[in-house]
């Protein structure tokens, strides 16, 4: 097991490491004057003629916004689900280690999010409600692909029906599919911000995995 972790480990690492470059690149290749407003855009040719193609749909913006609710309200269960371990156990230290390794993990994603909305790299293609808000990485694709993965995988180390584990890892992978192309098609992001977003989601999952294997005690459960 401490083999799988370090090989996720690495793995993790090395989709971190290709995050950093992709920001990097694009603040310096092909950088023009293209956005709203006549912002900075990275890759501009690329994402500019993304962008004309599928246009803006503000109606699917709005319903893969209110869908983003959907990996919060899995937050707040395994949230809740640690809550009532602390209270029967009354003690911190027999809280299931992998509920206290998905905490840190969910606050190191919203720090992320924090931190490129203090540090703009691109802003959206449109305004919303008339203003231009930063957009890299997709922060709501950032939201789903860490958190959904980890629901599932935080089920399957609990639940013992192979059906219910089958229909849940077939519901996270619909889903999270269904919500990056949602964002990519709806015209409110650049290619370049979905593409950050899955580099830099699938970066922290293969982390957290790993800090969970790492961690695991021998006994799970509620």
């Amino acid at each position: 097991m401490k083999v799988k972790a370090k090989k996720l480990l690495i793995t993790g690492t090395l989709f971190l490491s290709a995050f950093a470059v992709w920001t990097l690149l694009i603040k310096t290749l092909d950088v023009q004057s293209v956005g709203v407003n006549g912002t900075d855009i990275g890759f501009a040719v690329l994402n500019t003629r993304f962008h004309w193609l599928t246009g803006v749909n503000m109606s699917l913006y709005t319903v893969t916004d209110w869908l983003g609710l959907v990996p919060l309200a899995a937050c707040a269960f395994f949230g809740a689900v640690g809550f009532v371990q602390l209270v029967k156990r009354k003690s911190l230290s027999r809280v299931d280690s992998d509920i206290i390794v998905s905490g840190v993990y969910y606050v190191v994603v919203v720090l992320c999010y924090l931190f490129f909305e203090m540090i703009p790299i691109n802003y959206r293609p449109v305004l919303i409600n008339g203003a231009a808000e930063a957009s890299y990485p997709s922060s709501t694709t950032l939201l789903v692909l860490c958190v959904m993965p980890s629901f599932a995988f935080l089920c399957n180390r609990r639940l013992k029906s192979k059906r219910i584990i089958r229909a849940i890892n077939i519901f996270t992978l619909l889903f999270s599919a269904l919500m990056v192309a949602g964002r990519l098609i709806s015209g409110v992001h650049w290619l370049s911000d979905i593409v950050g977003a899955a580099l830099l989601g699938a970066g922290l999952f293969l982390v957290y995995e790993s800090a969970v294997i790492f961690t695991e005690k021998q006994e799970i459960g509620v």
